[in-house]
C-alpha cells in the first residue's frame, strides 16, 4: 500500500526500534489485570490500614500522551476501560523516558510495569517503572488531532465521517468507545433471545445456507454454483422451510438464529446480508405467537436495558405488553378510507385507489396493492409497538386461511418505531393446499418478480408424511438492536456492512 509522509515516519521507527535490538511486535505479552482490575484491586488496598504496594502489568492501546518536562502522563485503554500512566525521569532514568517521548504515538499497544497509587487530583494511576512496546501502529487512529488543555497538549483521536466509520469499523471501533458499546448490547440481546427461548423448551438448529430451492420469503436470492456437484444453489432467503421440515420429524419447538441473504434494495433499514431470528411451535397459532412476542421483547428489555420503555428516534416507546392490536383491514380504513372487504378483486380495489389519488402499480396483484398501501400511509405512523393482522392470502402462501375467509390468511406483522420489526403466520400444515398455493405463485407473478414462489417437492413430501398445526415466527434481529440502541441507519448496527464500490479521485 502507498504510505503517507506520517506513515513513513512512524515505519522507520520500526526499522531504528529493530535496528537497536527492540522488537515492536513481540510474541508474548505479560499483563496481569485490565485497566479496571487494576483500579480495584488499588481501591480495594486504599481500605486497608496498612496497605501493601499494589503491583500490575497492563497492556493497551494509547489515546492520550501529555508530555511535561521530566513527567510524562498517559492514557491507555483497553477492553475494559481507560487508565492512567505515570512516567517520570526519577525511576526511569533519561533515556527511558526519551525513548518513550520518541518512539510511541497515538495507537501504539504498550505494556507497563509499576505501583498503583493516586493523583493529587484523585485520578488512580499507574507509576510505571517498566515499560516496553507491544505493537507500533504504522497508521494513525483517523482525524488525529492536538488539543490545548489547561496550556497543555493532548494528542487524542476522533472520528465521524459515517462512509469512512463503515468502510474501516476497525478504526471506528478503536476510536468510538460508544460504538463498541453498541456491540456489545448487541450480543447481549442476542444472548437473551437465546436464553429465553430455551428456557421455554425451543432447541436451537443449524438450518442449509446453500439451498437447492429458495423459499420461505418473498424475496429475490443471490444465486451461486457448485463446481463439484455442478448445481446452481441459492443463499438461503429464509429458515422457515427447512425449520418446519423438523416439526415433521418429531420436534416440536425449534429456532434459528443466522444470517439471511437477499438480493435487494440497500436502505435505512435493509442490508443484503442481515441476521434473522425464527421459531417454530407446535399446536400453537398467531394469537399465541402474538403473547409470547410480547413477552419475549420484555424480557430481552429487561436482561439488556433493564427498563422497557426505550428511546428512538426521539420518541419513547413502551414495550410492556399488551401491545396494541388492530386488524389490516382497520388500519386501512384509518389511514387511507378504503374498506379492501368491500373490494375484493384486483380491478375494484385498483379503482377505489383511484379515486382517492392514490398510485396503482401496473399489473400488480390485490395483495400487492394492499401491501403498497399499508407501507405507504400505516407502517410509518405505527410508532408504539402494534400488531397488524389478517393479511391477503395472495401474498402469504404459506400461511393457514381464516375459517370464515378464504381470501385472508391468519398472519401477523409486528410494527416498533415505524417500521416492520416481525412477522408471524398460523402456519399452512395442508400439503395438497400448499401445493395449489405454489401454483397460483408461480401463475400469478411473473418469473423475476421476487414475490414468485418456487415449487419445493421436498417440503411437499414432507408436509405428506403429516405436519403438527403450529405458529411461526421471524424477526429481524437487525432491526431489533437499531430500536434497543437508537439507532437510526442498519449499517450503524452491522459490523461490516455492504457498501458501495468507492472509486479512487
Amino acid at each position: 500500500m502507498e504510505l503517507s509522509e506520517l506513515e513513513k515516519i512512524r515505519l522507520k521507527k520500526v526499522f531504528e526500534l529493530r535496528a537497536g535490538g527492540i522488537e515492536p511486535y513481540p510474541t508474548r505479552a505479560n499483563r496481569t489485570h485490565t485497566s479496571q482490575e487494576a483500579i480495584a484491586a488499588f481501591e480495594a488496598a486504599e481500605k486497608q490500614a496498612d496497605p501493601a504496594p499494589v503491583e500490575v502489568t497492563l497492556a493497551g492501546r494509547l489515546r492520550a500522551i501529555r508530555p511535561m518536562g521530566k513527567v510524562v502522563f498517559a492514557h491507555i485503554e483497553d477492553g475494559a476501560g481507560r487508565i492512567q500512566l505515570f512516567f517520570r525521569v526519577n525511576e526511569l532514568g533519561e533515556d527511558q523516558l526519551r525513548h518513550f517521548t520518541e518512539y510511541f504515538d497515538l495507537g501504539d499497544f504498550i505494556e507497563a510495569f509499576g505501583v498503583m497509587f493516586r493523583t493529587r487530583t484523585g485520578e488512580v494511576t499507574l507509576h510505571v517503572h517498566r515499560f516496553r512496546m507491544l505493537a507500533k501502529a504504522i497508521s494513525p487512529l483517523p482525524a488525529a488531532k492536538d488539543e490545548v488543555v489547561d496550556g497543555q497538549i493532548i494528542r487524542h483521536a476522533t472520528l465521524s465521517d459515517p462512509e469512512l466509520r463503515y468502510r474501516q469499523r476497525y478504526a471506528d471501533l478503536a476510536v468510538n468507545p460508544e460504538v463498541r458499546e453498541i456491540f456489545r448490547k448487541r450480543a447481549a440481546i442476542v444472548r437473551a433471545l437465546r436464553e429465553f427461548l430455551d428456557e421455554r423448551g425451543f432447541l436451537e438448529v443449524e438450518t442449509p445456507i446453500l439451498q437447492p430451492i429458495y423459499g420461505g420469503a418473498a424475496a429475490r436470492p443471490f444465486i451461486t454454483y457448485h463446481n463439484q456437484l455442478k448445481q446452481q444453489l441459492y443463499l438461503r432467503i429464509s429458515f422457515e422451510l427447512y425449520l418446519k421440515r423438523l416439526l415433521v420429524g418429531g420436534y416440536e419447538r425449534v429456532y434459528e438464529i443466522g444470517r439471511d441473504f437477499r438480493n435487494e434494495g440497500v436502505s435505512f433499514k435493509h442490508n443484503p446480508e442481515f441476521t434473522q431470528l425464527e421459531f417454530y411451535m407446535a399446536y400453537a397459532d398467531y394469537l399465541k405467537v402474538m403473547s409470547l412476542t410480547e413477552e419475549m421483547l420484555a424480557y430481552v428489555c429487561d436482561r439488556v436495558l433493564g427498563t422497557r420503555q426505550v428511546t428512538f428516534n426521539g420518541h419513547v416507546i413502551d414495550f410492556n405488553p399488551p401491545w396494541r392490536r388492530i386488524s389490516l383491514r382497520e388500519a386501512l380504513i384509518e389511514a387511507v378510507g378504503i374498506d379492501i372487504a368491500q373490494h375484493p378483486t384486483t380491478e375494484s380495489l385498483a379503482e377505489a385507489m383511484r379515486q382517492k389519488g392514490l398510485a396503482v402499480k401496473p399489473n400488480a396483484p390485490r395483495g400487492k396493492l394492499i401491501e403498497g398501501m399499508l407501507g405507504d400511509f400505516v407502517e410509518p405512523n405505527l410508532i408504539q409497538p402494534t400488531f397488524i393482522y389478517d393479511y391477503p392470502r395472495d401474498i402469504s402462501p404459506l400461511a393457514k386461511n381464516k375459517p370464515d375467509d378464504p381470501n385472508t390468511v391468519e398472519r401477523f406483522e409486528g410494527y416498533v418505531g415505524g417500521m416492520e420489526l416481525c412477522n408471524a403466520f398460523t402456519e399452512l400444515n395442508d400439503p395438497l393446499e400448499q401445493e395449489k398455493r405454489f401454483l397460483e405463485m408461480g401463475r400469478t407473478y411473473e418469473a423475476e418478480d421476487e414475490d414468485r414462489h418456487p415449487m419445493d417437492e421436498d417440503y411437499l413430501r414432507a408436509m405428506a408424511y403429516g405436519m403438527p398445526p403450529n405458529g411461526g415466527f421471524g424477526m429481524g434481529v437487525d432491526r431489533l438492536v437499531m430500536l434497543l440502541t437508537d439507532r437510526r441507519s442498519i449499517r450503524e448496527v452491522i459490523l461490516f456492512p455492504h457498501l458501495r464500490e468507492r472509486e479512487d479521485d
